[in-house]
């Protein structure tokens, strides 16, 4: 099957390059724009506030989700903080081999009280990656370029402070990620091989009183998130990853020139080496990419502030100010808070449900254990990396709200430009940088993608196949074709997965809440 796919590779390569030639895909492109443009404009419809703003209504049940979680949990974001580092660190493992740890064996007709037998059979199983591992391959498929790109866009267009309104949106969507993933391995299921099938299309499925609402809601949250995979996880990462390598290698001068086909097939064999092996396989992966990216961003970005340290404190004057009385900035207070919560929300993808199909292919016992580990997840990736990235631009003066990049190719280069203004070859590292943030995000949305697919379609290797080949393929497409409407389209069903999903966390909070209580007693009675 392996040499099927590679086949199946390079005798598609050469067919998008004609098409490319001849402006097919720009063709394709305007058709698919005018046949999906509704569904686009109803997911991003804005709701006006002023004559100036107007709000996407999708950012509104993920902020006011994640704040009632974070109260419903009484601030978890902030008071498991410190126990999540520790059950990454391996301090709780040993409660994962207990031998005193019992489950009671549920009945065939459970009442509410009782629990989910599927539930209970996998509880005691050891799943398929650890804690360390699935954190890193949630983030692989979150850091990324909506750090570099998307936070250049919202300090243009919000101003310094947007970066106040991102880290507030990073700690309330901590809640979030932790309601979700903690549901992800209550309710996973595994296949007799070992394989883990989790996310919200089980959840949903199993957790729900209302079966019929159940499986409505999963399969919604299943085609949603193949075409999220296909798009916004898959083509929009190597088509953004491409135009920086070709900028860095001569821009329209450079030998890449019109080969975008070419790039998409060399990244299209990389991922499909790493996606044919299943999770395992991509954490491995993912587990060494993702710490080295995000050390070495975060270590020229702390170089760049501390090399102007003498600008610090007025860098975080102009955060805090400007998040509250922004002068001369399009909309006010209210414009910079909602780019702030937009672009931390696009970042994260917390709340909307992507992230706990990793996260349920944990080795636990404990569902709770898992949620915590994964309310690390908005920290690493808004309140860390998103803020490392907006200081070098503030500090650097490159925010101006008059003359905002138009796209997030554009934002790139800006940040790539004010790297540069402190250390002159860092664009060429950042370039490898983006393009390991692209494969990792494409290989780690490979496995969200493939997870949906088999719940629709069955979990026979034929259709296993079937889909990694169609993902590669998507590769090849996406660095190769003009996207803006399939893009659009993409970005539109990663969002629509909000809405199944948040419907499934508020409903299956007081689940996870039992979960909670009881990880934190084994938690006290080890260290009783």
């Amino acid at each position: 099957m392996k040499k099927k796919l590679l086949s199946l590779l390079f005798f598609a390569a050469p067919l998008l390059a004609f098409a490319q030639e001849k402006g097919l895909d720009q063709q394709i492109d305007e058709a698919f724009g005018n046949a999906t443009g509704w569904f686009v404009e109803f997911v991003f419809y804005q709701i006006p506030f002023t004559d100036t703003i107007s709000v996407y209504w999708v950012l509104f049940p993920l902020i006011l989700g994640a704040t009632y979680f974070t109260f419903y949990f009484k601030f978890i974001n902030f008071s498991g903080f410190f126990t999540s580092i520790n059950i990454v660190r391996g301090k709780y493992d040993d409660l994962e081999g207990r031998k005193d740890h019992k489950v009671e064996i549920a009945k065939s007709e459970f009442t509410d009280e009782e629990d989910n037998p599927d539930t209970i059979r996998v509880e005691g199983h050891e799943g398929e990656v650890s804690h360390f591992q699935a954190l890193t391959a949630a983030l692989s498929a979150t850091v990324g370029l909506g750090n570099i790109a998307g936070v250049a866009i919202a300090v243009s267009i919000g101003g310094a402070g947007a970066t106040f309104w991102m880290i507030i949106a990073g700690f309330l969507g901590m809640a979030s990620k932790f309601v979700e993933c903690t549901l992800g391995v209550k309710y996973r299921d595994i296949a007799e091989d070992g394989t883990v099938y989790g996310g919200p299309m089980y959840y949903l499925t199993k957790g729900l009183k209302s079966k019929t609402l159940g499986k409505i809601l999963a399969a919604l949250f299943a085609i949603f998130v193949i075409g999220g995979s296909f798009g916004g996880g898959n083509m929009f990462q190597v088509n953004q990853a491409f135009q920086l390598v070709q900028n860095i290698t001569g821009g329209s001068e450079s030998v890449l020139a019109g080969k975008g086909w070419l790039f998409g097939l060399v990244m299209a064999v990389l991922v499909g080496i790493v996606i044919i092996g299943g999770i395992k396989k991509i954490a491995k992966v993912t587990d060494k990419i993702v710490p080295f990216m995000v050390a070495v961003y975060v270590g020229a970005a702390l170089f760049v502030i501390f090399a102007n340290y003498d600008m610090i404190g007025s860098a975080f004057g102009q955060i805090f100010n400007g998040a509250f009385s922004p002068e001369g900035i399009a909309g006010g207070a209210v414009g910079v808070l909602i780019q702030g919560f937009r672009r931390a929300a696009f970042s994260n993808e917390a709340g909307i449900g992507s992230a706990s199909i990793a996260h349920s292919a944990v080795k636990t016992k404990y569902a709770a254990s898992e949620g915590m580990v994964a309310l690390l997840e908005p920290f690493i990736d808004t309140v860390v990396v998103c803020t490392m990235t907006a200081l070098v631009l503030i500090i650097t003066g490159y925010v101006d709200p008059l003359n905002p990049p138009a796209n997030d190719a554009q934002a790139i280069l800006l940040t790539s430009s004010a790297f540069a203004s402190s250390i002159s070859w860092f664009p060429y590292v950042l370039t490898v940088a983006v393009v390991l943030f692209a494969f990792s995000s494409m290989i780690s949305w490979s496995y969200y993608g493939f997870q949906g697919w088999v719940y629709l379609f069955g979990r026979s290797k034929k259709m296993e196949y079937t889909y990694k080949v169609i993902f590669c393929i998507f590769v090849i497409i996406g660095a190769a074709a003009s996207l803006g409407s399939v893009i659009g389209f993409s970005d539109a069903m990663v969002f629509a997965m909000m809405v199944p999903n948040m419907i499934g966390l508020i409903i299956l909070a007081p689940k996870v809440k039992e979960e909670l209580t009881k990880y934190m007693k084994a938690i006290k009675s080890r260290e009783a």
